[in-house]
């Protein structure tokens, strides 16, 4: 995860193929109910950081080199079409298909985070660096302002970028578990 970038622009042909990449992912039933709000150039970044960090939070933002960032994809994912694709014949044995809160694991998600996975894959393929965060609170003010249907959910925010020499994330000093504490062969 790069979380510093030099503003110089990123191919349209690279952003292609990330996104040709991103679409290829796994989908529920072949729902396909995911979509990317890409925002590229400094007037589209730029309105995305006005609409989640103000001007007088951004003194105290760790990592202002991240606004830097000349390319911001948005995954978002319509939770509804999963429910319509699952009362499909085809699908209706699995009983998912009369509302999301029969969904015990919201696979929208799943499949929006195999999408940003795949974003993440690409962009170090392409040697450029990409970070992975949250909207939080902010998927609302981000939906409004650049018109996402309502119903859509964001996944997350992809930074992608050239990345540049940063201080690291305190996470990163966190250890990794083992494999012997995490892969149970056989049974638990």
């Amino acid at each position: 995860m790069s979380r510093a970038f030099s503003d110089r622009e990123i191919q349209p042909s690279t952003i292609e193929t990330l996104l040709q990449q991103a679409r290829r992912a796994p989908s529920a039933g072949n729902t396909a109910a995911l979509e990317f709000l890409v925002l590229s150039g400094r007037e589209e970044v730029a309105l995305y950081w006005d609409t989640t960090l103000p001007a007088d939070r951004r003194p105290a933002f760790p990592w202002p080199r991240l606004l830097d960032a000349p390319l911001l994809i948005i995954p978002w994912v319509d939770p509804g079409a999963y429910v319509k694709r699952y009362s499909q014949t085809d699908k209706a044995h699995t009983g998912l298909g009369s509302s999301e809160s029969d969904w015990t694991v919201p696979y929208w998600f799943v499949d929006g985070g195999a999408a940003v996975m795949t974003l993440l894959h690409g962009a170090v393929d392409a040697d450029l660096g990409a970070l992975f965060f949250g909207l939080f609170g902010d998927e609302d003010a981000v939906r409004t302002k650049f018109g996402v249907p309502v119903g859509r959910r964001a996944v997350g925010c992809v930074a992608i970028g050239h990345p540049l020499p940063e201080r690291k994330s305190s996470s990163v000093s966190r250890p990794r578990p083992t494999l012997d504490q995490i892969v149970h062969r056989g049974r638990w």
